[in-house]
């Protein structure tokens, strides 16, 4: 696969949500964009549902060069057109049309049709494709229906798309075969038209923190050895009623809510745990928000610690299980 496929795809999956839009009004273009970049989704599928897909795809290109921008609803070889000279990364279509997807290969950009079906799935790989939209997503029978489809196809990606919203679109991202998830439940219609761009702002964030779901895990404390994390953790244990657990590395008590380090290595104090859904999607998000973090080396290893304190503290993100 080029460097631009994975580099497309490696955005899309770091988002995992990609907002698809109709809009009737390229004035509304820019503003729009920029709400969704505040909200944590610097990324947008515009749809030729319109007549002014092109130039709304132009005008965002051109003032938010940190968006990652796709044509959706692509039917024909003039819109394929159209959505490069636009300056489009990625088209998407409604269904799996060959011609079309023949002709978007030949120029270069990368496709992703929608496809409901194993033997449309199956033309796909065919074409050397190894992402596809799922469409429409719940009309189709949802992840249970994706998932049973799927199975054969271990090296085939999707974006589920039609029916998402808030309250499924954890189901769908849970599933390890999942690119991202399209949807409009941020950038409904009305909304646009009112140019209501602070509550897209906050539906977008919504659906990130939706997504993430960042939550307390533990409390990690420094201890000054093995000895001092003993009685440290047999005392809040005896003071509170807290069963203690002795660790390797490590005592904890609480239901493991609270850690007391033997050997500290992370934070002058110690630390403080954050589960999420998704690993490697919150450390993009934060990284695309300034955040930085210890090294790679243990972001790879599932030890995510952020390279600034907290009070003494030190941060790090977990995997919930």
């Amino acid at each position: 696969m080029s460097t631009n496929h994975e580099s497309v795809c490696k955005r899309i999956h770091d988002l995992g949500i990609l907002p698809v839009i109709a809009i009737n009004d390229a004035d509304k273009a820019v503003p729009l964009a920029k709400a969704l970049c505040k909200g944590g989704l610097p990324a947008a599928e515009i749809t030729f549902r319109t007549a002014c897909a092109a130039e709304a795809i132009k005008r965002i290109k051109e003032s938010v060069p940190e968006m990652l921008v796709g044509a959706g609803t692509v039917l024909t070889e003039a819109q394929v057109d159209e959505a490069i000279e636009a300056g489009v990364e990625f088209i998407v279509t409604p269904g799996f049309n060959p011609q079309i997807v023949k002709y978007a290969i030949s120029k270069g950009v990368e496709i992703m049709p929608g496809t409901a079906t194993p033997g449309e799935m199956e033309q796909a790989m065919t074409l050397g494709l190894d992402v596809v939209k799922f469409f429409p997503a719940e009309q189709n029978g949802g992840i249970a229906k994706l998932k049973a489809v799927a199975a054969p196809y271990s090296k085939l990606k999707f974006i589920p798309t039609g029916g998402v919203n808030a309250k499924n679109l954890n189901d769908y991202l849970s599933f390890n075969k999942i690119l991202a998830c399209g949807g409009t439940w941020m950038v409904k219609q009305d909304l646009i038209d009112a140019e209501n761009w602070d509550e897209i702002t906050r539906l977008t964030q919504e659906a990130v923190n939706s997504m993430l779901g960042l939550e307390f895990a533990h409390l990690g404390i420094n201890a000054e050895n093995a000895d001092d994390a003993l009685a440290t953790a047999n005392l809040l244990g005896s003071m509170f009623g807290f069963e203690v657990n002795n660790g390797n590395s490590s005592l904890f008590t609480a239901n493991r809510k609270i850690e007391v380090i033997k050997n500290p290595v992370y934070g002058k104090n110690g630390h403080i745990g954050i589960t999420t859904n998704t690993l490697d999607r919150a450390v993009a998000y934060f990284k695309s928000r300034g955040y930085e973090f210890v090294n790679e080396e243990t972001i790879a290893k599932g030890m995510v610690y952020f390279k600034n304190e907290i009070a003494g503290f030190a941060i790090h993100l977990v995997q919930k299980k």
